[in-house]
C-alpha cells in the first residue's frame, strides 16, 4: 500500500474526525412536517372571518353547494379557505376525510433530481397545503390524522378511478390540469361529499390553450347546482403591492 499523506496521518494522530453532510440523507423518506417539528404547537382560530366581498361570497358557497369553483388571483385565499372549510366539516361530523390534491407541474422548474419515489417527489410541492393544514390543525394533530388516513394529500394522477363518499376533496392549482383532468377529477364526487376546485387561469403552467380551468368554469356557470365564484385583485390579502403589480403584469 502507498504511504500516507502527511494531512492523513496529522488527522489519525489528533483524531480530527471531520464530517460530511451529504446533499440529501440516506433513510427514511423526507418527512414534509419536520419544518414545523420544534414549534410550539398552537390551536388555530375557531372561525374564520372573510376579509373581503369576494371571500364572503366563496365561504358562503362553499357552505351551501356540494361543488364550488374558486377563480381569481394569487393571495385571495382560496386555497386556505377550501382547507379552513374541510376542517370545520371534518369537526362537525359531516365528512370522514379531507382529500387535497394539486397537479405534478413544476412551475417551470424540475423536479426530476429530487431523491425518492414520487411521493416524496411531491412532497415539496404540495408544501403549501401543509402549511394550511398545520395552521388550522397545529402538528400533533395533523401528524395523526394523516397516519390515520383521514387526511390524504395526492397528486392529481393518482385520482383517476376513485369515488370519493364521504369526504371534502380540495383540487388547488387547477388552472395547470387540462380539460380531461378536471372533468375526470369533477367526476370522482360521490355521496355526501363537498368538493372545491381552486385555481388562477392566468397562472398556469401549461402550454397556451392547453388549461381545461376556463372553459369548465364557463360552461359549469350554467348549472344551477354548482357555485362558480370569481374573486378579483380587491380580495387579495397580501401585500397591497401584489394587486397593483397583477394589474401591469
Amino acid at each position: 500500500m502507498g504511504k500516507k499523506s502527511k494531512t492523513a496521518k496529522y488527522m489519525q494522530k489528533n483524531n480530527d474526525v471531520r464530517k460530511v453532510h451529504p446533499l440529501f440523507q440516506e433513510g427514511p423518506s423526507w418527512d414534509p412536517l419536520a419544518e414545523y417539528k420544534g414549534e410550539r404547537d398552537k390551536k388555530y382560530l375557531k372561525t374564520v372571518k372573510p376579509r373581503s366581498e369576494g371571500q364572503k361570497e366563496l365561504m358562503d358557497a362553499i357552505n351551501n353547494y356540494n361543488l364550488t369553483l374558486a377563480i381569481g388571483p394569487a393571495g385571495t385565499g382560496k386555497t386556505y379557505l377550501a382547507i379552513a372549510a374541510a376542517v370545520e366539516a371534518y369537526e362537525r361530523g359531516d365528512i370522514e376525510r379531507i382529500i387535497l390534491s394539486r397537479p405534478a407541474i413544476e412551475a417551470g422548474e424540475s423536479i426530476g433530481y429530487l431523491p425518492g419515489d414520487m411521493q416524496d417527489k411531491m412532497a415539496p410541492y404540495l408544501r403549501p397545503l401543509y402549511d394550511a393544514l398545520h395552521d388550522r390543525l397545529g402538528l400533533k394533530r395533523l401528524k395523526h390524522m394523516m397516519d390515520s388516513g383521514e387526511i390524504e394529500i395526492a397528486p392529481v394522477g393518482y385520482m383517476r378511478g376513485r369515488t370519493l363518499n364521504n369526504a371534502f376533496v380540495v383540487i388547488d392549482e387547477a388552472q395547470n390540469c387540462t380539460y380531461v383532468q378536471i372533468k375526470m377529477l369533477l367526476s370522482r364526487l360521490g355521496w355526501h361529499s363537498t368538493m372545491v376546485v381552486t385555481g388562477d387561469p392566468d397562472q398556469s403552467d401549461l402550454l397556451s390553450g392547453m388549461s381545461g380551468l376556463s372553459d369548465i368554469a364557463g360552461k359549469l356557470e350554467n348549472v344551477e347546482n354548482i357555485a362558480v365564484c370569481r374573486l378579483k385583485e380587491v380580495d387579495i390579502v397580501r401585500h397591497p403591492l401584489v394587486a397593483e403589480m397583477l394589474e401591469f403584469i
